[in-house]
């Protein structure tokens, strides 16, 4: 997790929008052996992205710079995660994925509209249109219930989006046949 620049980390969610981080050196990165999944856990009342291993699967996020080397911040901001060793295009770093105690989504647990658009938003501004079709097509779980709450966001962090952002967001959950409550 460590580099001959200091300690890294994948960012492969809500981390790859740099308009909710101040993380230095974020640039864009791979990881192979990993997916994304939604899930939920005792610890939140909402579902939200994990990294799961997946030998087949290789992933876009951004590798970041741990402030100082001190990982206190960032635990606190992943607290629901652990840390795993990963191997990136830019050495190793850090992944946090959720312990294997989560659950599906459900509409008791659904994903939070304002989080995911804050994480499509991140991919399409570093990677581009193809870039969220790839979010989209390597993140398992798009059965769960879509709670709609862009008129109110509870996601911490949750950011404007541009029509364009909104209408890509919007294409691809219909797309994959996503469901909105």
């Amino acid at each position: 997790m460590t580099t001959q620049n200091g300690p890294q980390f994948f960012g492969y969610g809500s981390l790859v929008n740099t308009r909710t981080h101040a993380y230095p050196y974020a640039r864009p990165a791979e990881v192979s052996g990993w997916r994304r999944a939604w899930r939920h856990t005792g610890l939140r009342d909402v579902a939200f992205l994990t990294a799961v291993p997946c030998p087949d699967t290789t992933i876009s996020g951004l590798v970041a710079a741990v402030p100082d080397g001190d990982w206190m911040a960032l635990d606190e901001r992943e607290a629901a995660y652990r840390r795993h060793a990963a191997k990136t295009s830019y050495g190793d770093a850090a992944i946090y994925a959720i312990d294997h105690d989560h659950q599906p989504p459900s509409q008791q647990h659904p994903i939070l509209l304002s989080y995911l658009d804050v994480v499509v938003q991140g991919y399409f501004q570093v990677f581009g249109v193809q870039g969220v079709s790839d979010f989209f097509a390597t993140t398992d779980g798009w059965d769960a219930p879509i709670l709609n709450d862009r008129a109110a966001p509870r996601y911490p962090r949750h950011q404007m989006l541009s029509p364009t952002e909104t209408r890509l967001v919007d294409e691809n959950l219909s797309a994959v046949g996503a469901k909105w409550t």
